[in-house]
Formats: C-alpha cells, structure tokens, sequence
C-alpha cells in the first residue's frame, strides 16, 4: 500500500468485497449474540467477552497514583460494561516508566490503588450489576524507559533497526543480575496488585518492552540470551515468582507478543529475513499453559516502530506498508493459530478498533470461528467507553465510534493525559494543540 487511505467504506458488503479483492477473509458474523455469552476461565465467570485493552493515559500523579483524570477515564469503561478492564501499563520499577506521568505501583502507594479499584468494581456494580475483572498490567519499558520524560533506554541487546528511532549504546545494556532482580521485582509487583484489590496481574511480554527484546535477545550471552530457554526465561521466572500469590480470587496472565514484524530481522515470532514464524510463541504459550497461565490476551508489534502490525491504521505517522486489511486478517488468523494450538486455554484478541462500527460483528465472527474467545478493544474504549454495552445489547453507535486518527497515539508518546481528541474534544484538544507546536522540533525520523 505504503500510502494513506481513508476508511471510505459505507457498508459491510463493501468491506467484504475489498477483503476479496485483496485475497483474504475476515470473519464477521450476523450479529453480537456471541459475545453476550459468559465466558468461564477457572471458577470465574465474565458477564460477556468484551473487554478492554490497555491503553495509557500518562495522566499518574509525581508518586505514579492514580489521579482524578484517571479515576473519571476508568470509571466511564466500568460503567460502560466492560466485563473484564486490562489496565494500561503499570511499572513496578521506577526506571522502568514510560514517562514522568506513567501508574507506578509502589509499597507506599498501594492504598491509593486499592481505594481505585474499590470505586471501579462499585462503579460497575451499581450500573451493570456485575463488577469488572480488573487485571493490572505489570511492565518495564526497557528500550523505551522514560522516567524523567527523556530517554533513558534499558536494552536487551543492540538493534540497528530500532536504534533508528530510539538511539542506544552499549552502556544501556542490563546485565544478567538486573534481570534476575527484574523476576524478583514482577513477584513484588503481582504482590502489591494483590493487595491493591486487582483481580488479576499480566506479566506483560509484547510491544517492544523488557520482556518481548529479551524473548529476541539472539546474539545476548549469558542466562538470558542465545537459546529459547534462555530468552524465554526472564518472563518464565517472573510468571513463577508472581504466581506465588495466586489465589480463588487473584490470577497470573500475561500479555503476549507472537510477532514483532522488524522488517529486517531481530523480533520474536519472526524468521532473520522478517518473515513470521508462530513456532516459538506456541511453544512458549503451550509452556505457558503447562506452568498453569490459563488465560492470555494476544498481540503482536511495536507501536513505536511497527504500528500498522499492533493496530492498523490509514491514516497515522507514516504510511502503512499494507492495507489495514491485511494487517487484522494476519493479527487474527496468527492468533487463531495460537488457539487451534492451545484449545484449552482461554485467548482473548487484540486490535479490533480499526473496522469502526464493524468492529463488533468481526469480534462476533471471530468467537463463532473459534479463532479466540473473547476480545480487548483499545482505542474504541476512548471514543466510546460505552462500547461494551452497546455490542452487548445489540450493535455498535457508529455515531460514537473510534475513527482511528492516532491522535490519541500522538498525546500518550508526547507524555501528555490521553484520550479522544474526537469525541471529547473539550478535554483532550488543549493537548493534541501542546503536541503541534512541541512536534515542529521533533526529529524528522521520529515515529513514536
């Protein structure tokens, strides 16, 4: 494609015949029903399978507690129905943070965490009569670590590539005894999203983060590079050290990236030339299921640099190199791939947001085929926290939907509180203004 192109599609049949044109089916089916149906992992039971995907907001207060701008965010997707609420990122070390403003959970802010979580199941439960399952998603973001609002890069190993977009040296480089204290971190941290009143911790393991360079880490020596054991082991470790707090009413998940689409080379899922190959994430997600993991949620990319691969987009930072098409047709089928592979254990999808008010009949046709059993939806939780009602109850209000302009991409990269410039223009377009006039002295290669 490698050009823009709007979504100029007025009516399901055309979006079909499109998807023919370009050689591939996406599944859609003729109505929500399917995802109205419970969803059972363990002796817990979600009202539907829709949910929402994590999607910072970078609105924290200094400490990393959530803030009042965080509180209204989630509060409006509990009482929108969403059956499960995957939070954004949350560092559980201070040098791991995306930005100044990125949650942070720490011993001395855990009660300011558990009175959040308390006004969010409260929340649902008196407008839906059901409390979401809230996971809290555990990171470090190792190459894109940010905890001052500069660059303050944690790597795993060199990557030209990436270094295009986000310099490092080998000075950035972790050593193996900051990984084995990184396990160690994630096991405080699924502690402390215990006792902060979560219902579950994700060990989270996609987009470019920590873990998902180190599951890449090819050319690293030592314990945590060269083999598959080996890069498989810090995210391994850290799920073993979390699910000692694991409990009837507290669960260990993870957030998985099967495939990195680096186009020359060096990612997960991924063979040297840059082509996927899903051998090692089912490997890694049958271990998984064997240590006792029961449900994941699948993605894939880089948002910093592979954008179009994580979510699709026409209209964005840069050309996409494919039509958005494409790119949801290889993020389902790759994780139906996972779900044939793994039939037992509970998946839930990623990235649905881009077919707008088609959106809820391709996550109902994906169910039906069996490619997964439930979905996250991302930027539609900001144009419409109502969103998981509204597919419950019938269909989507296209009036409200998202349009996926990546604004809200560009607001949560420059470190400033999130949400849809679109749809609630009042609060996030003073914003997405700071952003134009900071982005004038942006470098020219800048991509996120």
């Amino acid at each position: 494609m490698a050009q823009h192109e709007k979504f100029h599609y007025r009516t399901l049949e055309e979006v079909k015949a499109r998807c023919r044109e370009l050689g591939i089916t996406l599944p859609f089916a003729d109505d929500t029903s399917a995802l109205a149906e419970p969803l059972k992992v363990r002796n817990i039971t979600f009202s539907s399978r829709v949910g929402s995907a994590p999607m910072e907001g970078a609105d924290s207060t200094p400490d990393g507690s959530p803030s009042e701008m965080t509180l209204r965010r989630y509060r409006k997707i509990a009482e929108g129905g969403a059956a499960i609420m995957w939070f954004e990122a949350i560092s559980v070390v201070p040098e791991g943070r995306s930005s100044k403003t990125q949650l942070l959970i720490t011993k001395d802010n855990v009660d300011d965490y558990r009175r959040f979580t308390d006004e969010l199941k409260e929340a649902g439960l008196k407008k839906n009569g059901h409390a979401p399952y809230l996971v809290m998603q555990a990171n470090h973001s190792g190459r894109y670590s940010n905890p001052d609002n500069k660059p303050a890069p944690l790597i795993a190993y060199r990557h030209p590539y990436l270094e295009q977009f986000r310099a490092a040296d080998d000075s950035c480089i972790v050593s193996d005894d900051y990984l084995k204290r990184t396990e160690e971190n994630f096991g405080e941290g699924a502690r402390l999203a215990k006792e902060a009143g979560f219902d579950a911790v994700d060990i989270k393991s996609c987009h470019g983060y920590l873990f998902q360079e180190v599951a890449s880490a090819y050319t690293r020596p030592g314990l945590y590079g060269g083999s598959y054991e080996n890069r498989t082991r810090l995210l391994k470790n850290s799920i073993r050290a979390a699910q000692v707090y694991e409990d009837d009413s507290f669960m260990v998940t993870s957030r998985l990236g099967i495939y990195d689409g680096y186009p020359e080379g060096g990612g997960f899922g991924q063979k040297s030339d840059g082509t996927q190959d899903l051998s090692e994430p089912i490997r890694l997600v049958k271990e998984l299921k064997e240590m006792g993991v029961d449900m994941i949620d699948v993605t894939m990319g880089n948002p910093y640099v592979t954008t179009h691969v994580t979510r699709p987009f026409d209209m964005g930072k840069y050309p996409p190199e494919e039509h958005p098409f494409e790119g949801l047709y290889r993020m389902i089928t790759s994780i139906g791939e996972v779900k044939k592979a793994v039939p037992d254990m509970v998946i839930l999808a990623s990235a649905p947001t881009y077919l707008r008010q088609y959106s809820d009949l391709y996550t109902a046709g994906a169910v039906e085929m069996g490619l997964c059993d439930g979905m996250l939806f991302g930027r539609m939780q900001f144009a419409d926290p109502d969103f998981a009602n509204e597919i419950v109850s019938g269909r989507l209000d296209p009036k409200r939907i998202c349009l996926t302009c990546g604004k809200c991409g560009d607001l949560i990269r420059s470190h400033k509180p999130t949400g849809c410039v679109i749809r609630d223009n009042e609060t996030f377009m003073p914003y997405y203004r700071e952003f134009l006039e900071e982005k004038k002295n942006l470098p020219k290669n800048f991509r996120g």
